[in-house]
């Protein structure tokens, strides 16, 4: 739990590499965001490493808003165990550097060491 969770978030919030965060998934992984409209510019759902590794990259690329650095030293996160030992839940205070920050809740289903399916609430 702790060990996929960790290499989720350098691979996500840190490095922002679509690939290593795509190998973190099943191979047929889904990727959620439930709050995130549709139609905006963050993947509302990404099913699949390849759909993932794309629509991560595009998200990454943009050029609209740049998204801010995490401190790592002001964020705050506890992971909780579930009766299904194939799930756990992420509660995240996430700092950002210079102002500001953002909480946020990670379901993650896990199947063979790898995210079968992350729920991630949380809104732009």
């Amino acid at each position: 739990m702790e060990q996929l969770f960790q290499r989720y978030v350098h691979a996500g919030a840190l490095s922002r590499d679509p690939d290593a965060l795509a190998a973190l998934f099943t191979p047929d992984g889904i990727l959620e965001a439930p709050l995130v409209s549709p139609a905006g510019p963050y993947p509302h759902r990404l099913e699949g490493r390849d759909a993932i590794r794309a629509g991560m990259a595009a998200w990454y690329a943009r050029p609209a808003v740049p998204t801010p650095a995490v401190d790592l030293a002001r964020s705050r996160y506890v992971l909780h165990a579930t009766a299904d030992p194939d799930v756990f839940i992420a509660e995240i205070d996430t700092a950002f550097t210079g102002a500001g920050g953002m909480s946020l809740v990670q379901i993650f289903r896990v199947r063979d060491g790898q995210i079968a399916h992350l729920r991630d609430y949380f809104t732009l």
